[in-house]
């Protein structure tokens, strides 16, 4: 299977509803954004994806390929070092010690790359999750708010490695409240609210991508 797909997907928690008849696929070769407001269901949609809840309802489509992940909050081992992170993640698929070392420069690590995770910034832990979720090259990546806390200079830092990683046939999806630093380099748009979808398409050039973020978003 060369996408991920929600058919149908509802998810309740005691009653209160979460997702409600969602139907979205993923396709390879997309930078995907999903946007709407706290408690949209973007989260949760994640979490079915991933295998970590099931739905109500419906059916979630996964890929056998592997499927990376950064969290919110962000994973990771606080005792290891950033590259000692790195690598545990890394012996976990067959990327090899060139790509590490890509993702790693790419994302500005190599400064801390001997220093205990524990002991640095929220940003560069948000730096260190963003990069566990690509260092065993996946298919498909599903990032949640993976700008938050960085500065301007590691937020073009991220867009730009995830923008160049989405180039042939591989996917990263997106869910942010910064959807104006990912905008330009989007494929496709997905809006949430409520646990419904509200829109869903591609988005063709960042004229169209400008004016879709201002009805929707601003």
């Amino acid at each position: 299977m060369d996408e991920i797909r929600l058919d149908g997907v509802s998810k309740r928690y005691d009653g209160v509803v979460a997702l409600s008849g969602v139907d979205l696929r993923f396709a390879t070769g997309d930078l995907h954004a999903l946007v709407g407001p706290n408690g949209s269901g973007k989260s949760t949609l994640f979490s079915l994806v991933l295998g970590l809840d099931r739905p109500s309802a419906g059916t979630v489509h996964r890929p056998e390929e592997r499927v990376g992940s950064g969290f919110q909050t962000p994973s990771l081992y606080p005792d290891l070092t950033v590259d000692e992170n790195l690598r545990v993640f890394a012996a976990m698929g067959d990327a090899g010690e060139e790509w590490l070392g890509t993702v790693r420069t790419e994302l500005g690590l190599d400064g801390v790359r001997e220093r205990v995770v524990a002991d640095l910034s929220g940003g560069y832990q948000r730096l260190v999750d963003v990069a566990l979720a690509f260092v065993r090259r996946p298919t498909f990546v599903l990032l949640d708010e993976p700008l938050d806390e960085l500065d301007d200079a590691a937020r073009d830092r991220v867009v730009g490695f995830v923008a160049d990683y989405c180039e042939g046939d591989r996917t990263v999806v997106v869910s942010t409240h910064h959807l104006d630093a990912f905008g330009p380099s989007l494929d496709r748009l997905t809006v949430l609210a409520d646990g419904a979808v509200l829109y869903d398409e591609r988005v063709d050039g960042q004229e169209e991508y400008l004016a879709l973020y201002r009805e929707l978003v601003a």
